[in-house]
């Protein structure tokens, strides 16, 4: 099998244990994965959503058993809890089969730069103004997902490719695009005002990579919509990858080209994509959806 090889690799928003979870493509990137350090970012284990129904499968199971494989190899693996695996956070500092449970950790790239991770919903308190509003849309938010799960097997039925509903409602609505840009404000303003080079989250379902003012903002997106991860070469490079039916990886012209300069090469890079991916990864760097 070929390797993925990275010096980290950051992923969230998993959610295991709900059918949504989209767990064959994760298994599959982790089961290729070769690096030092692997960072969970959150809403790995979605408990909340377990509480009430509980979703497990092989592919499911898969990932765990790639997690702790990867730990036994020797990748240092970080498990930062989130909302939805909130539970977790009551274990704080400890180990699990070489997984190390931490509230939030400072990720230093090859290249010198300190990066804050954290999962992101901390800056709710602040973002929600109206916690029935936000129950409203979380509500929706998951009617849309079980949608998914049905329009995506009509389509696999009828050999099309894969397209998200949610998505798609999401780009359409304006407070979704209002608290998306609230939140990566809110997330920009924190690292910044802490003394770091940027911030790495999860959280909103939402991949990112770009610098705006001195400040380079992350977010991992999620499995359950998108399939992304932010990987850091052994140069210190950032990148987001999509691994799904195909893999491309997300070039970032606002990096590459704003005021980030050549501190922040962005230029989509096959060298650690599978033999047989990397020729189409070059053909579609430039039109990945996030």
């Amino acid at each position: 099998m070929s390797t993925f090889v990275c010096r980290t690799a950051f992923i969230s928003d998993v959610h295991l244990g709900t059918r949504q979870c989209r767990a064959g493509y994760l298994a599959d990137f982790l089961a290729r994965l070769n690096c030092e350090r692997l960072v969970l970012v959150g809403d790995i284990i979605d408990l909340q959503a377990m509480r009430r129904r509980i979703y497990w499968d092989d592919d499911q199971a898969a990932v765990i058993e790639q997690i702790f494989m990867l730990a036994r190899r020797g990748v240092e693996v970080i498990y930062i809890p989130g909302n939805h695996d909130d539970a977790l956070r009551t274990m704080i500092g400890a180990r699990i089969k070489g997984v190390h449970i931490l509230g939030h950790i400072e990720h230093q790239t090859a290249d010198g730069r300190r990066l804050l991770v954290s999962h992101g919903d901390e800056f709710d308190d602040e973002l929600l103004t109206c916690r029935v509003q936000h129950w409203i849309g979380d509500q929706a938010y998951h009617l849309l997902l079980r949608m998914n799960h049905w329009i995506g097997g009509v389509r696999r039925y009828l050999r099309r490719p894969y397209w998200s509903l949610s998505v798609w409602a999401k780009e359409r609505s304006g407070r979704a695009r209002r608290y998306i840009a609230r939140f990566e404000a809110a997330a920009s303003r924190t690292a910044r005002e802490n003394g770091y080079d940027g911030y790495i989250g999860g959280h909103i379902h939402k991949a990112a990579l770009r610098a705006e003012h001195g400040v380079i903002y992350c977010n991992t997106g999620d499995w359950v919509e998108h399939c992304t991860a932010l990987i850091e070469d052994q140069d210190g490079s950032l990148h987001l990858i999509h691994w799904s039916d195909h893999v491309r990886l997300h070039a970032s012209r606002a990096v590459g080209e704003a005021e980030a300069g050549p501190r922040y090469p962005l230029q989509p890079q096959t060298s650690g994509l599978p033999a047989y991916l990397a020729a189409r990864t070059a053909a579609g760097a430039q039109q990945v959806e996030t």
